[in-house]
C-alpha cells in the first residue's frame, strides 16, 4: 500500500494595499475647486448679514459683522427710510416685487417660445428631407460664431420702430423664436430618435406634425427640459439688452434694478451689505431651480439620445 502524501498547508500573506496617491490627489483638487468656486457665494452671504459701519471697521473679517438682517430688509423694501438711511443705505428702496415679476415674465415668455420654436426647426433639420437641408443649417449655424454685441444696435432701432421700448415684450423679442444653440442641442438629440419609431406612427394613420407633437417632443422631453432651464437661467442673467431697452419701473427686470439700487449711493458710501444682499435674494432662485435639475442636466449634455 503506497504512503499518502500530503502537503502542508501554505499560509496566506496579507495583502498590503498600496496608499491610492492618485484617487487622494484628485479629490484634493475637486475638494478646492469647490471651495474656490463656493467662496464667492459665502463671502455674498457674509456681506448681506454684517452692517455697513462694521464692515468699514472690519473688512477682513471672515465672518459677519454686527451680525444683522437689515440688508434683506432693505432690498425686500421693508425697513423705513429714515433707518435705512441710519444703517448706511440710500433710502430710496427697491421695489423687489416688481422686478420679480417682470424678470419671471420674461423669462417664461422666452424659454417658452424659445423652446418650441426650436423644437420645430430641429426637426426639420433632423427628420424632414429637403432640398439644401444641410447647406441651410450650416448657414443657420454659423450664427453661432456672431458675437452678441454686434446684434444689439440692429436689435434696439427695430425694437425702436416697433414703438415696444420699455416694454417687456422689447426686452424679449430678439430671443423669443430660436437660437442657433438651440436648435443644434435639440437636432443632436432628434437625429438619434429610430426611424422605426415614426414609420410605425405613419403607418396607424398619422401625420408629420402629430409625429413631431405625440411621438417625437414625449421622447425628448429630458433634453427639452434641460434646454429650458438652461434658456431660463440666460435670459434670467441677462443685463446689458435689458438696460438698452428698459427705462421705467413698469419693465425694468431684477439684474437692472440692482444697478439702479448700486447707483443710489449715500453720502456715507455704498450700501454694500443691501446690495449683496439684493444680489443674493435675485440668484437664488436660479441656484434652486439648478439644483433640481443638475442631474439632468448633466445626463442630457453628452447627446446621449434613446438606447
Amino acid at each position: 500500500m503506497a504512503a499518502v502524501t500530503t502537503t502542508p498547508p501554505t499560509t496566506l500573506r496579507p495583502v498590503r494595499r498600496r496608499f491610492p496617491f492618485g484617487r487622494a490627489a484628485a479629490w484634493t483638487v475637486m475638494g478646492l475647486t469647490v471651495l474656490i468656486t463656493l467662496l464667492p457665494f459665502y463671502w455674498i452671504l457674509r456681506t448681506a448679514l454684517s452692517t455697513n459701519a462694521g464692515l468699514n471697521a472690519d473688512p477682513t473679517n471672515p465672518l459677519p459683522v454686527d451680525l444683522t438682517t437689515s440688508g434683506f430688509e432693505r432690498a425686500l423694501g421693508l425697513q423705513p427710510a429714515e433707518e435705512a438711511i441710519a444703517q448706511g443705505g440710500a433710502g430710496g428702496g427697491l421695489d423687489f416685487w416688481r422686478y420679480l415679476l417682470n424678470s419671471v415674465l420674461v423669462s417664461t415668455l422666452i424659454t417658452g417660445c424659445q423652446i418650441f420654436f426650436s423644437a420645430m426647426a430641429a426637426y426639420a433639420f433632423s427628420r424632414l428631407r429637403w432640398r439644401g437641408r444641410d447647406k441651410v443649417f450650416g448657414l443657420f449655424l454659423a450664427g453661432m460664431m456672431v458675437p452678441t454685441i454686434f446684434t444689439l444696435l440692429p436689435n434696439f432701432v427695430l425694437i425702436k420702430q416697433l414703438h415696444l421700448v420699455d416694454t417687456l415684450l422689447g426686452i424679449a423679442l430678439p430671443s423669443l423664436f430660436m437660437t442657433p444653440f438651440a436648435v443644434f442641442f435639440l437636432r443632436q438629440f432628434f437625429m438619434n430618435i429610430p426611424r422605426e419609431v415614426e414609420e410605425a406612427a405613419l403607418l396607424d394613420g398619422a401625420g408629420k406634425i402629430k409625429i413631431f407633437f405625440r411621438v417625437v417632443l414625449p421622447m425628448a422631453s429630458t433634453p427639452i427640459i434641460t434646454l429650458a432651464v438652461l434658456t431660463y437661467i440666460t435670459s434670467w442673467n441677462d443685463y446689458f439688452w435689458p438696460l438698452m431697452v428698459s427705462y421705467s419701473d413698469s419693465s425694468r427686470v431684477l439684474t437692472v434694478a440692482l444697478a439702479v439700487f448700486r447707483a443710489q449711493t449715500p453720502a456715507t458710501g455704498v450700501d454694500w451689505s443691501g446690495l449683496m444682499a439684493a444680489t443674493l435674494i435675485a440668484a437664488l432662485p436660479m441656484l434652486v431651480l439648478f439644483a433640481c435639475f443638475a442631474r439632468r442636466i448633466v445626463s442630457s449634455i453628452g447627446f446621449t439620445g434613446i438606447k
